[in-house]
């Protein structure tokens, strides 16, 4: 019934538009006769009356028929903009063009002045026409806005940027009634806008001038509308605005602005990868997609935060099978419904299951044949792992082999593990159970040459599950404390997506046994990251609120490397991936020692770490001293008295 009444609508909008066309076609040609003759009606000849009387249904008939054509009757007036009114005009001049050439065939003698004018003419009743809807809409919502804003308490907003991104959002901000913002001011670094006005609000400086403007307007809010901003230019402008005590959001990319969407809906809170100070990392999509390309692809771990993203950006590059392997039934199901949404047309396979079950993975392997396998399966807490360490070798130990015995047994072209820096001179088990899982990928490549097996190393990436910053978010949104483990402690971060883009790249160049490491850039501190987010979220860290330092966690260190001494590093051809050089090792030694370290590992024993201690040296571990009995340094007498 909606749908019949809509319909209906719009064919009576319709209508009224084209007779409304039809009086403005005989209207123009009307003015613009007298026009001519500047409007004295005695002036005018009848021979020039009559002409254009005779050639009015033809005219009408042609101009509604360019009008539909140019889609004038197809539009959304409401949001009519230059675009609309390029068409408006076109369509004026072509009809204007075919009353030239119909009068000159049927030989209707009209003076040459009189078509330029009737083209003149013709566009503004057109123009007015359609643009008046949108006039009369914007005061509405203008007014509805002001009255929503006398009601509430209207919050003093200073946007940056004054280009067309900055000009749609204020013409937002404006006219919603939705949102409490009051656009006080306008920075922009352009010295020639500068004392000028933007739809009525004061272009006041330049963004060094941010931190004065704030205090003089009284700003609580900050909205950025330059999405084509370089990562370099972000930092310097967020390193600004974090520190007045106002609240940061941004507009997310170029994007929004090709469209012609920019919105309040599509602002969001300034994030803290905004402050990493770079570009986004670039990958060349062309190399990935030919080896990416009509392969049947296994992602194990495809739900956890790397696994997930590897499944987003493999989707774009048209496999020809996904198949998602995952143990969390939710995570599993989360990243399928999102790729079913995005893309349709997508073969993909998503199933349940544990890298552990050496049956599973096999199972899987043989009914699917993957060529390309992306092993982001891991248990990654290091805290947690320390807490049950037989747990972390199980899992990505053996894990690991078992989907690199079964990529090499079933023919998959190439495997790539994901790595991490916790594997150089590891000081807690997971560090070292990755560093194993390195040995596992180097041993295979040299046993099953068929197969390409690397290994990519990269650091912390920003946001995925279990990291800092949704803890921090968490604890800043309960009111703190936001707690750190150490005021110096330090580590390299990247975003999911540049982290992911990258371990896709290095796969293209893999020809086997190598272990490639990501440039993560400069080092950040926790306790900054800690600080700039609460800065970010308009609130001053140690006043509103407090940072607890805790203390190292089992198995940390103060700072992560990327790279063994010993290891070296040669270029590729992306300047952010590098390969290190493999450190020597038995493999068959390797491999033996595994059989003994999944017995002791099964049988959760403290003594699996003395075997980690043996396959990789550098593994900081301690042995477990012996405890010594109390009653040991009792006399004979007292221990015969103790046992009663």
């Amino acid at each position: 019934m909606r749908k019949f009444w809509n319909e209906k609508q719009k064919t009576i909008r319709i209508g009224l538009l084209i007779v409304y066309d039809m009086a403005a076609v005989f209207l123009a040609q009307v003015l613009a006769l007298l026009a001519r003759f500047e409007y004295r009606p005695s002036m005018v000849s009848e021979e020039y009356i009559t002409n254009m009387l005779r050639y009015t249904p033809i005219n009408i008939l042609c101009c509604i028929l360019v009008f539909a054509i140019l889609q004038l009757y197809s539009s959304l007036w409401r949001y009519a903009s230059v675009h609309e009114l390029v068409g408006v005009v076109g369509a004026s001049f072509m009809a204007m063009l075919l009353q030239l050439m119909g009068m000159e065939l049927l030989q209707y003698k009209m003076p040459r002045s009189y078509f330029p004018l009737f083209w003149l003419f013709l566009t503004a009743f057109l123009a007015v026409s359609r643009f008046s809807y949108r006039s009369l809409r914007y005061l509405r919502k203008a007014g509805a806005a002001r009255r929503s804003l006398k009601k509430g308490q209207a919050v003093p907003t200073m946007v940056v940027g004054a280009g067309d991104a900055g000009w749609m959002l204020i013409r937002e901000l404006i006219t919603s009634y939705r949102v409490q913002n009051r656009v006080a001011c306008v920075i922009d670094d352009d010295v020639a806008k500068i004392g000028l006005k933007i739809l009525g609000v004061p272009i006041v400086g330049n963004h060094r001038q941010i931190p004065e403007m704030v205090e003089k307007y009284g700003i609580q809010e900050i909205f950025v509308a330059i999405p084509s901003l370089s990562g370099q230019g972000k930092k310097e402008l967020y390193e600004i605005c974090k520190n007045v005590g106002c609240k940061l959001r941004t507009l997310p990319s170029m994007a929004q602005l090709v469209n012609n969407e920019v919105s309040v809906s599509m602002l969001r809170d300034v994030e803290i990868e905004d402050l990493l100070g770079r570009d986004p990392v670039q990958t060349n999509l062309d190399e990935v997609m030919e080896y990416i390309g009509g392969k049947v692809i296994l992602v194990t771990g495809g739900g956890g935060s790397i696994g997930s993203e590897l499944c987003r950006q493999i989707a774009s590059h048209d496999p020809k099978l996904l198949i998602i392997f995952e143990i969390y039934e939710n995570n599993a199901y989360d990243i399928q419904q999102e790729l079913r949404k995005k893309y349709p047309q997508l073969n993909m396979k998503t199933l349940i299951g544990s890298v552990r079950n050496t049956h599973r993975v096999r199972q899987i392997f043989e009914t699917y044949r993957p060529q390309i396998v992306f092993h982001a399966a891991a248990h990654k807490h290091v805290p947690l792992m320390e807490e049950s360490p037989n747990e972390a070798i199980k899992n990505n130990v053996f894990g690991t082999l078992n989907v690199a015995q079964a990529a090499a047994d079933y023919g998959t072209r190439r495997m790539v593990l994901i790595s991490t820096d916790k594997a150089v001179n590891p000081t807690n088990i997971m560090g070292a159970s990755k560093r194993i899982c390195e040995m596992i990928i180097q041993g295979m490549s040299r046993k099953y040459p068929q197969t390409n097996f690397v290994a990519v190393r990269f650091g912390n990436v920003l946001g995925s599950n279990g990291s800092v910053i949704p803890l921090f978010k968490k604890q800043i949104s309960e009111g703190g404390p936001v707690t750190v483990t150490d005021k110096n402690i330090i580590r390299y971060f990247m975003t999911i997506p540049e982290a992911v883009s990258l371990v896709l790249q290095a796969g293209a160049y893999a020809k086997g046994g190598e272990i490639f490491v990501l440039d993560m850039g400069e080092p950040m501190k926790i306790d900054d990251l800690a600080r700039n987010l609460i800065k970010l979220s308009g609130l001053e860290p140690d006043v509103d609120i407090p940072i607890v330092y805790t203390g190292l966690r089992p198995g940390e260190k103060m700072y992560e490397e990327c790279l063994k001494a010993e290891e070296g590093l040669a270029k590729t051809a992306n300047n952010l991936i590098f390969v290190a050089k493999p450190i020597e090792f038995d493999e068959d030694r390797l491999f033996a020692n595994l059989v003994e370290l999944k017995k002791k590992a099964y049988q959760d024993t403290d003594e699996m770490k003395g075997l980690v201690k043996e396959l990789v040296p550098s593994y900081q571990y301690k042995a477990p001293q012996p405890v010594e009995h109390e009653e040991e340094n009792f006399t004979e007498d007292e221990r015969i008295e103790r046992a009663g």
